[in-house]
């Protein structure tokens, strides 16, 4: 049972962790309700890191996601440090900024490796999604470009929009794949 919820868990997970986000950028959550979602995700990570460390070294598009497990623990403690200390923005930031790129690089890096009956088409398609809304999730820290073209849009909310829907198509396809 254990290795069925690490294999379809995820498909689940995922998008609602960035249903999370989007409700706490909303501000519909407390920080309080943010902290312990984070260190239920740093329990959850450092558990499903350790228990498919070996399953996850057969393949290298697995090697890949073990990685963005691994970096995406260390993210999240961040992530869980800078609301321990009061929930200093930039680091809140750059947690969110990390859960955007690195799930990217490796759904664009999986839709590299693997044949194109595996549906790598999609897993491209959603790093690049999830990469575009790391873009503009910059963009709105920043007040770049992006800002000034969506003028009257909560760039912000449209980048975790972005970066949901990639992340989710990818893990959904894998899911279903696996």
């Amino acid at each position: 049972m254990l290795r069925r919820l690490r294999e379809t868990g995820p498909v689940v997970l995922v998008p609602l962790a960035w249903l999370f986000a989007t409700a706490a950028h909303l501000q519909y959550l407390e920080l309080r309700t943010v902290l312990i979602a984070h260190v239920v995700m740093d329990v959850l990570l450092f558990g499903f890191a350790a228990l498919s460390w070996r399953d996850m070294q057969a393949h290298p598009v697995l090697k890949a996601w073990l990685a963005v497990i691994a970096a995406g623990f260390g993210i999240t403690l961040v992530g869980t440090y800078a609301l321990v200390t009061g929930g200093d923005e930039t680091l809140l930031r750059a947690t969110v900024f990390g859960w955007m790129l690195v799930p990217a690089v490796a759904l664009y890096y999986t839709g590299q490796v693997l044949p194109a009956e595996e549906r790598a088409a999609a897993y491209t398609v959603g790093g690049w999604l999830s990469g575009l809304g790391a873009l503009f999730f910059v963009d709105a820290a920043v007040a770049g470009p992006f800002t000034t073209l969506f003028a009257g849009i909560d760039l912000t909310l449209l980048s975790l929009a972005v970066v949901g829907v990639g992340q989710t198509v990818g893990i959904a396809v894998a899911v279903l794949e696996y």
